[in-house]
């Protein structure tokens, strides 16, 4: 009669197998999605998000390490996550109608001498015209979005329990756009994300093209600002 200890070394053996399996099974995903990432940066064009998004999330402190061997740095690996999760995101976001969406612009895109004072809804702009935030938040506004100047996550946590949007666009640096992702995923949000173009504390900068253009995702040409319609494909 065959004993548990008998059975013992056999097991051992079928763990060390499959934990081997699935070490190289990991190995060749790594590689795989290594290719993937540094072909994206080379050409910017995205092939199997959905596999690359969910290989980058599972492998990602392996990931890291590999990027760093090929010379990709952290940066290049947030922003892979960034444009990944936008192009996930985009067609789902498309067929929410404007009022049901929200923008939120961080206040460190503001002029530094911003006279717009903080009000329980965030910063109120005064259209000063000493930043792009004045210019923006009327045509945005005026298209049917909800629009929001913030200093915080807890501001935005806030607004959107207040006002339930489906969809929002963020602008942040590349940590504030992956946290942003993380939270509205946890808020069953869709959400698009907008890196800023130059990180800091004031007067941080941002493309406002494509902020119009993702702002015009799904949206008829007759509902859209004249002032926009450049932006319109």
């Amino acid at each position: 009669m065959t004993s548990v200890f008998d059975l013992y070394p056999h097991l051992i053996t079928l763990i060390g197998e499959v934990t081997v399996l699935f070490i190289l099974g990991c190995l060749i995903c790594g590689l795989i999605l290594l290719f993937l990432t540094v072909y994206a940066i080379r050409t910017g064009n995205l092939l199997f998000p959905r596999f690359m998004r969910a290989g980058l999330i599972f492998l990602e402190g392996m990931m890291r390490g590999l990027f760093k061997l090929v010379g990709v740095e952290d940066q290049e690996f947030l922003r892979i996550m960034v444009t990944l999760q936008n192009t996930l995101n985009r067609k789902a976001f498309m067929v929410i109608p404007i009022p049901e969406r929200a923008v939120f612009i961080p206040q460190c895109l503001r002029s530094g001498a911003c006279p717009a004072h903080l009000h329980e809804e965030g910063l109120n702009c005064r259209s000063c015209g000493l930043c792009q935030i004045g210019v923006a938040k009327p045509l945005l506004e005026k298209m049917g979005y909800k629009f929001f100047i913030v200093p915080g996550s807890s501001f935005i946590k806030r607004m959107v329990k207040r006002y339930k949007p489906k969809a929002i666009i963020g602008i942040g640096c590349l940590i504030e756009i992956k946290e942003g992702t993380e939270m509205a995923g946890q808020l069953n949000l869709i959400s698009m994300g907008i890196v800023t173009t130059r990180d800091g504390c004031v007067e941080t900068a941002v493309n406002w093209d494509e902020v119009y253009q993702i702002a015009l995702l799904g949206v008829s040409r007759a509902d859209v600002p004249q002032e926009l319609e450049k932006y319109s494909s």
